[in-house]
C-alpha cells in the first residue's frame, strides 16, 4: 500500500489533469482564468502567508527577455534576464520563448521584480543561481532551477549604477539574504551545489509554495547561524509544497524564526524532514507525511546542538498532520495557542486534501487562450 501511495505520488507528476476549484487558494485566485497571459500581474493579488504583501513588479512596465545568453555580468546585454533584474524601477519579467539560462555569475536581483516563466519552459541551470540580497518585494514564478552551481571571485552588475566584487557563492539555487516580502512560487527545484532555497541574515515576510523539490541533500535553510539572534525577526510560511523523490533533509531546517509549515506533501526523505536549532517556533499544519521503509528514519523531526533538557522548550507543534508508514513528529514547548501566533499566516485545509492542494506543485505547463 506505501509503495503504492509512493509510485502514485511521483507519476502524477506526468499527468496533465486539472480541474478548477481545488481547493488552493493561489490556484484558484488566477489558474481558471482563460486569459491569464493578457492578465499577469493578478497573480500579484494571489498570495498568501507571510509573504502575501509581496507585489513583485505588479505597478511596473513587462519586461521581455529575448536573449538566453550571460556573456558580461557587469554589462549586461538588453534583452538578457540579468538586465531586466537590476534595473532599478519595478519590472514584470517574461520570456520570448523556452530557453535555458546559463549564468556565468550570481543573478543578483534589485527591488520590485517578478521572474514569470509562465507559457514557456525556462530553466536557470548549470551554472550561477538567484541572489536576492538587501532587496524587497520579489516575486519568482513558474521556473525550473538546477543543477547551479559555485561561481565569484568576479565583478558582478547589482544595478545600472553598480557593479562590484562578489566573493564565492555557496551554489544555492536561490539564496535570500537580508531581504523582505518574497514570494517564491510554482517553480521545480533539484540538484543544486548547496541549498535548493535558503533565507537567512534577518530575511522575513517570505512564503515559499507550490514548488517541486526533487533530487537533492540540504533542501532548505532558513536562518544564518546559531548565534546570529537578528533571524529571530524571521516569519516564513511553506505551503503546498511536494517535497519528491531524491531528498534526504532540510526540509526546512530552521533557526531562531516563526516557521509555519501548512499542507505539504512529504513523499521521501531519507534522514528527516523538518530540523532546527537554537530555538525555532514550528508549526505543523495538515501536511502529509509518508515515512521512507528505514525503521531507523521514520521521525519527521530533527532538533540539532540542544538536549531534551532545552529542546523540550521549543515551541513545535503539529496539528491535524497525517502520518503514513510510520511516520512520527516529536512534539515540544507548551502546545498553547498563544505561543504559536506569530508562527500562524494562513487557515490550514485538512490533511486528506493534500494530494489534490499539491497536484500540480512545480512550473506549470501553461498555454495562452487556455485555463493553467
Amino acid at each position: 500500500m506505501v509503495d503504492m501511495s509512493i509510485r502514485n505520488s511521483t507519476e502524477r507528476r506526468k499527468l496533465g489533469y486539472f480541474s478548477c476549484s481545488t481547493g488552493n487558494p493561489i490556484d484558484d485566485c488566477w489558474r481558471c482564468d482563460r486569459r491569464w497571459q493578457s492578465r499577469r500581474k493578478a497573480l500579484a493579488n494571489c498570495a498568501i502567508g507571510f509573504g502575501r504583501n509581496a507585489i513583485g513588479g505588479r505597478d511596473g512596465r513587462y519586461y521581455v527577455v529575448s536573449d538566453p545568453n550571460d556573456d558580461n555580468p557587469v554589462n549586461p546585454k538588453p534583452g538578457t534576464l540579468r538586465h531586466a533584474v537590476i534595473q532599478e524601477e519595478p519590472l514584470w519579467i517574461v520570456f520570448k520563448r523556452d530557453m535555458v539560462i546559463t549564468l556565468k555569475e550570481e543573478l543578483i536581483m534589485n527591488s520590485f521584480k517578478t521572474i514569470d516563466g509562465r507559457g514557456v519552459n525556462v530553466h536557470i541551470a548549470n551554472g550561477a543561481c538567484i541572489t536576492i540580497q538587501f532587496v524587497t518585494n520579489i516575486i519568482i514564478h513558474g521556473i525550473h532551477i538546477h543543477d547551479c552551481r559555485p561561481t565569484g571571485n568576479a565583478m558582478v552588475r547589482s544595478s545600472p549604477s553598480h557593479y562590484g566584487w562578489r566573493t564565492m557563492a555557496d551554489g544555492d539555487g536561490i539564496s535570500i539574504f537580508g531581504s523582505s516580502h518574497i514570494w517564491i512560487d510554482h517553480n521545480s527545484l533539484s540538484n543544486c551545489a548547496d541549498g535548493l532555497i535558503d533565507a537567512v541574515m534577518a530575511s522575513t515576510a517570505i512564503t515559499i509554495s507550490n514548488n517541486y523539490f526533487t533530487h537533492h541533500n540540504e533542501v532548505m535553510l532558513l536562518g544564518h547561524s546559531d548565534t546570529y539572534t537578528r533571524d529571530k525577526v524571521m516569519q516564513v510560511t511553506i505551503a503546498y509544497n511536494h517535497f519528491g523523490e531524491g531528498l534526504i533533509q532540510r526540509m526546512p531546517r530552521c533557526r531562531h524564526g516563526y516557521f509555519h509549515v501548512v499542507n505539504n506533501d512529504y513523499t521521501h526523505w531519507e534522514m528527516y524532514a523538518i530540523g532546527g536549532s537554537a530555538s525555532p517556533t514550528i508549526n505543523s499544519q495538515g501536511n502529509r507525511y509518508l515515512a521512507p521503509r528505514n525503521r531507523f528514519a521514520k521521525e519527521v523531526t530533527k532538533r540539532d546542538y540542544a538536549g531534551q533538557w532545552q529542546w523540550r522548550h521549543w515551541n513545535w507543534r503539529s496539528e491535524g498532520d497525517l502520518f503514513l508508514n510510520g511516520a512520527f513528529f516529536t512534539r515540544s514547548g507548551s502546545g498553547l495557542g498563544a505561543s504559536y501566533a506569530r508562527a500562524s499566516s494562513l487557515a490550514a485545509k485538512s490533511s486528506s486534501l493534500v494530494g489534490v492542494i499539491t497536484y500540480n506543485a512545480g512550473a506549470l505547463n501553461c498555454r495562452g487562450g487556455r485555463r493553467c
